[in-house]
């Protein structure tokens, strides 16, 4: 679904480049050269008011995955769940960390498409599950990881309804925030903070600390 969209150093295409985050050093990723134009050429494919945020690794997500890898005991032996994957940068996480199993899921069949690529090259098996799981509970899921998907508040609120009923059968949920506001106080735990500068999409360039979350045990 994406190949047209791949860049290579010959051709200077700007497009999807494999990419070794600093933050992330364990970790190879397809990432848009400039994400902008990459929106622009999806958008004249797909149709107006499409959205592909996988094109970056944004900061939530990125700390999100930072936390997992330097904690597998998270989710070492577990099943799990990364909602509003983008292109799984958590999800992959998870699985080089000693998961169970991982199931990525988004509404966006490119973001699940580019999560398929990414998995691929990091030599992890991903079980891609495409649509809407929010009027749920996260099924049989152990562990839910949430990253960087509370940016807007109609968003935040079915999100928060979810993570509720998730925890309330006793799943384990890991959120990464960057602080967009939108994380209801005082019912995740911060876990851990990271200062960065410059970390994931250039919109987040004036962030300086993002944070994980986590569940009461």
């Amino acid at each position: 679904m994406l190949e047209p969209f791949l860049a290579s150093r010959a051709d200077g295409y700007d497009g999807l480049r494999l990419v070794r985050p600093p933050f992330l050093p364990e970790l190879l990723l397809h990432l848009a050269d400039d994400a902008i134009v990459m929106h622009a050429r999806l958008e004249s494919q797909v149709g107006p008011g499409f959205h592909p945020f996988w094109t970056n690794a944004w900061a939530g997500g990125q700390a999100l995955a930072r936390y997992v890898l330097d904690h597998p005991y998270e989710v070492a032996g577990r099943r799990v769940l990364d909602v509003a994957c983008g292109g799984g940068v958590v999800a992959i996480a998870a699985a080089q960390s000693g998961a169970m199993t991982v199931a990525a899921n988004d509404i966006d069949p490119y973001a699940l498409a580019a999560a398929a690529m990414n998995a691929d090259v990091n030599r992890v098996n991903l079980r891609m599950v495409e649509g809407d799981l929010l009027d749920g509970d996260g099924g049989d899921a152990e562990v839910i990881l949430v990253g960087d998907a509370f940016y807007d508040t109609d968003m935040a609120n079915r999100m928060h309804g979810f993570l509720r009923r998730a925890t309330g059968r006793g799943a384990r949920v890991l959120v990464g925030d960057p602080g967009r506001g939108h994380v209801p106080d005082r019912w995740l735990a911060v876990l851990t903070s990271y200062r960065i500068s410059m970390l994931g999409a250039a919109e987040d360039s004036g962030i300086t600390e993002v944070s994980v979350l986590g569940s009461v045990r």
